[in-house]
């Protein structure tokens, strides 16, 4: 029997799968939602192996693209250049909600700004304002630290707090939710943005933005809210399907989900 290359590519990446789920992609959902769900999907009696690699939401289309991965995790909507590669090779790009997210403005516990407006998280984030002394604070230089340019948080962020707008020059770029975390909690003038599971670090604080605290219940007035995401390609069948329905559907999931502090979907 005569193989074209596309199909015998197909049947040698079926055959590296066939006992291991390969899900890449963003740190938000990558670093602990998806983990502590693989745990609780093996502790349920499934037999699957699971490689998980958390290096941000590009490597999630990436990865698809490639063949390396069953599952992109995203914390941002496709962008349509990435779509248009599956397109041009003739398939189709599937995507599935795994929840929803809040990015949270955190700042030292010791600053003593508690509430700003989305005009002035734009300020800040672009280096418009510089001194907590112009939002109401102590006189100080703001550092602000900003997830990397192959976060899916960065671009999200990017468009739904700074009104599409550049960041500030001065802007600290990290790898992932943890070290802005770590950074901040270790700054008096520091302020960053994270996922609603990372804002309980020790030695962080919650600022409300427009006067609405990032929690659960206001994730429809919260204005910096956001969906999460899982992506296929194609729809998914066998071991795939069974995960992702079972990660998005089931009452198990959605417990793990609300206690790493994300939002299931209804």
């Amino acid at each position: 029997m005569k193989y074209t290359a596309l199909a015998l590519g197909a049947l040698m990446t079926g055959a590296a799968f066939a006992e291991k789920l390969v899900i890449k992609g963003s740190d938000t959902l990558g670093a602990k939602m998806v983990p502590q769900l693989k745990d609780a999907y093996l502790e349920a009696g499934n037999k699957t192996d699971f490689e998980i690699a958390a290096e941000g939401s590009s490597q999630a289309f990436t990865a698809l693209e490639a063949g390396t991965a069953q599952i992109g995790m995203s914390s941002r909507d496709v962008k349509e250049t990435e779509t248009n590669k599956f397109v041009a090779k003739g398939q189709k790009l599937v995507e599935h909600v795994a929840g929803w997210d809040m990015i949270v403005v955190v700042t030292n516990k010791e600053n003593g700004v508690r509430n700003l407006t989305l005009k002035q998280v734009e300020g800040i984030f672009t280096g418009d304002i510089k001194n907590w002394s112009e939002v109401g604070g102590k006189d100080g230089e703001i550092s602000v630290y900003t997830r990397n340019t192959a976060s899916g948080t960065y671009k999200t962020f990017q468009g739904l707090g700074m009104a599409k707008r550049d960041y500030g020059q001065k802007t600290q770029k990290l790898a992932g939710n943890e070290q802005i975390a770590t950074e901040v909690a270790g700054n008096v003038n520091g302020i960053g943005y994270v996922g609603l599971a990372y804002a309980g670090k020790e030695g962080l604080r919650a600022v409300k933005v427009d006067d609405v605290s990032p929690k659960p219940k206001n994730k429809a007035e919260y204005p910096l809210s956001r969906k999460l995401y899982y992506y296929t390609v194609g729809e998914p069948t066998g071991e795939v399907k069974k995960f992702l329905d079972w990660a998005i559907k089931s009452d198990d999931a959605k417990k793990v989900v609300e206690k790493v502090g994300f939002i299931p979907v209804d």
